[in-house]
């Protein structure tokens, strides 16, 4: 006979084989070195805005590799999650977190787009300005540092297989 327990038992979530991907974003998007030199503004939307960037050259590498879309899809539930925690850790209720989760993911969405444009490219230039600092014009070399790093950091997901990535616990040549 069976019993319940084991009746209602749930498996794993298959989500958690990426958590340690999600951590690695998170980590990379809060090292100190795009607030400080970079100068995006550590506020909860610069800590989002550095999220979203992250996560999009990040799912952009997996998106080259179809093998791997599902693991893309689990990546995202996990920002989907997070961000729900975190609105509701703050303070927000049920009635607000639904619509500011519709927000961010649909932001989440435009940034895919608009983050494929080439790195040292006018495009890329204007969508992080828009982006990062909500479309006031940092200095120069905050600007100059984020553009670079965005550079490196894409250099290295490209160096690195999607196999890999899915599996990561850091997101090898990152400063965070």
């Amino acid at each position: 006979m069976i019993s319940l327990r084991k009746l209602f038992k749930s498996g794993p979530d298959p989500r958690e084989a990426r958590r340690p991907l999600w951590n690695a974003v998170v980590s990379v998007a809060r090292a100190p070195h795009w607030y400080v030199q970079g100068t995006v503004p550590d506020t909860l939307d610069g800590r989002f805005d550095m999220v979203s960037l992250v996560m999009a050259l990040v799912l952009h590498r997996i998106d080259e590799d179809p093998a791997h879309k599902l693991a893309g899809v689990e990546l995202t539930e996990l920002f989907v999650n997070d961000m729900d925690g975190q609105m509701r850790q703050i303070g927000f209720g049920d009635m607000v977190v639904g619509k500011q989760i519709g927000r961010m993911v649909g932001a989440l969405g435009g940034r895919l787009g608009v983050y494929r444009a080439a790195d040292g490219s006018d495009e890329l230039r204007a969508a992080l300005v828009r982006n990062l600092w909500r479309g006031n014009e940092p200095a120069e070399a905050g600007l100059a540092h984020v553009m670079a790093e965005v550079a490196a950091l894409r250099a290295s997901l490209a160096a690195t297989p999607v196999s890999d990535l899915v599996t990561a616990d850091r997101l090898t040549g990152a400063r965070g």
